[in-house]
């Protein structure tokens, strides 16, 4: 083979699979059709639970330096505003400390997620895949790449899905176009996200993007309109929505005029070929949820990748592991899915903004009942929970937090109060609770053992140490 993995797609899910595929020490080559990096603001929300992925990956302080969690939004009628604080009432706590959504342009997102990954192969199309028993063969720019898996994040038009004759069933909203650019205008302060909605076809919104001078230009087209707006339509779209003279569209860095579709696929994995991000589910915009998806759906699939390719599983069971990653993934997208529409057709008729819904910040996402979750029996967390983070003290009483004791791509074992048994390649602490923000956050009783799985979910919660042992010999052999 030429690599192990090879990731179809350089943008913010295929990046984050390569980052976390490189810590692994996984061979991979991530190939994108583009000249270069993605140059626009696109998707500029990062959610609580991806900026919990971007900490365990160790790139969060950058991130949070070229965003900002405090940017209340106000909403222009005439010439009064009305100011709301999207993330109101949300602040920190010892479970939870990235408690905001982060506004940032989707470049700089991008930009620290590209510092971790070795090399990205730009003007790189794929043009053919076919697979076998033994693995896949792309034809990248003429030439045959052989690997042992292939992952497709290339997009909502996705050529590999509709290679794989992969569904992606859901509806285009085709009275629904938006046009989406970063402009540079005058007229407007940078401490608030202005928005004007005078009816259901006159919306408007311009975002201050953090470390630049640009402000994303968010707003309706024409039902009919096909063609990307010239600068000078821009232009006039402000003045005419705004009703302002006073505010002057200067220039225009990036646009891009797209129709709303909620889609999914029907399948993640196709053999040895997998869908994630946007090539898997493709989300209205409301509630910044599509690119954060797609980060997690990388963050589930890389440690299972390299699980599989590890060598210590069985065929069977390391087939189950791969398996596991459509089991717990394609049920997200769906609830996800309906949650973004019922949010979009909301917003559309309320015709007003409001503080985001608690279920959109992703904290509360985990696979209960899936193929790698058995119920514990206990009280507290459960199998499949995203495990939340509590300052907590080593057995010798040094501080410290359960996020810094399970940074790091591989499983971790906590015993609460309790001495955890040793195994090979997993990392084991016991922690005390000094004061009571373990008992808080994860609510199991005193010995109990925590195992947290590499993306940060509970894997295991139990007294007995063999059950332990039997969950890491199925997952990790």
């Amino acid at each position: 083979m030429d690599t192990q993995v090879l990731i179809i797609g350089a943008g913010p899910t295929g990046l984050a699979l390569a980052a976390d595929l490189a810590r692994r020490g996984v061979d991979h080559r991530i190939v994108d059709r583009a000249d270069g990096p993605f140059a626009g603001s696109r998707a500029k929300g990062v959610q609580p639970r991806t900026l919990e992925v971007l900490d365990d990956l160790g790139v969060v302080d950058r991130v949070l330096a070229a965003g900002t969690t405090t940017l209340p939004a106000l909403a222009h009628d005439g010439d009064r505003a009305h100011l709301v604080d999207l993330n109101e009432g949300r602040h920190p706590t010892p479970s939870t400390p990235y408690a905001r959504t982060l506004v940032i342009p989707q470049f700089a997102t991008e930009a620290a997620l590209r510092s971790l990954v070795p090399h990205v192969e730009h003007s790189s199309e794929v043009t053919a895949l076919t697979q076998d028993e033994r693995g896949v063969t792309a034809t990248v720019n003429g030439q045959e790449l052989t690997a042992a898996y292939a992952v497709a994040c290339d997009g909502g038009r996705s050529p590999i899905r509709k290679r794989l004759g992969v569904g992606f069933a859901g509806e285009t909203l085709a009275d629904h176009r938006i046009v989406v650019a970063d402009v540079v205008l005058d007229g407007l302060d940078r401490d608030h996200w202005h928005m004007w909605r005078s009816d259901p076809g006159s919306m408007l919104a311009l975002c201050p993007l953090p470390g630049t001078d640009l402000f994303q230009l968010q707003a309706n087209a024409a039902p009919d309109r096909v063609a990307e707006p010239t600068e000078e339509d821009l232009r006039e779209l402000v003045a005419t929505r705004t009703g302002r003279s006073d505010v002057v569209l200067r220039e225009v860095r990036w646009r891009s005029l797209f129709r709303l579709n909620v889609r999914m696929a029907d399948r993640y994995r196709v053999g040895r070929v997998f869908l994630a991000g946007d090539a898997a589910h493709v989300h209205s915009p409301s509630g910044a949820q599509g690119m954060n998806t797609g980060v997690q759906d990388a963050y589930n699939l890389g440690w299972k990748l390299a699980g599989a390719l590890s060598g210590a599983l069985p065929a069977e069971a390391a087939e189950a592991l791969l398996d596991s990653y459509e089991a717990e993934r394609l049920p997200i997208a769906a609830w996800l899915l309906g949650v973004t529409t019922e949010a979009h057709h909301r917003m559309a008729a309320e015709m007003r903004i409001g503080k985001r819904d608690d279920e959109l910040l992703q904290l509360g996402i985990g696979y209960r009942g899936g193929p790698l979750a058995e119920p514990s029996g206990l009280p507290g967390v459960q199998p499949g929970d995203r495990a939340p983070d509590a300052p907590c003290a080593l057995a010798d009483g040094t501080p410290t937090r359960v996020f810094d004791l399970v940074r790091g791509p591989g499983f971790t074992l906590l015993g609460v109060g309790v001495e955890p048994p040793e195994h090979a390649g997993v990392r084991a602490h016991r922690i005390e609770d000094p004061d009571g923000h373990v008992a808080a956050g994860y609510g199991v009783p005193e010995g109990a053992l925590v195992l947290v799985r590499p993306d940060g979910h509970v894997g295991v919660v139990t007294h007995d140490p063999e059950v332990v042992a039997g969950y890491l010999k199925r997952v990790l052999g």
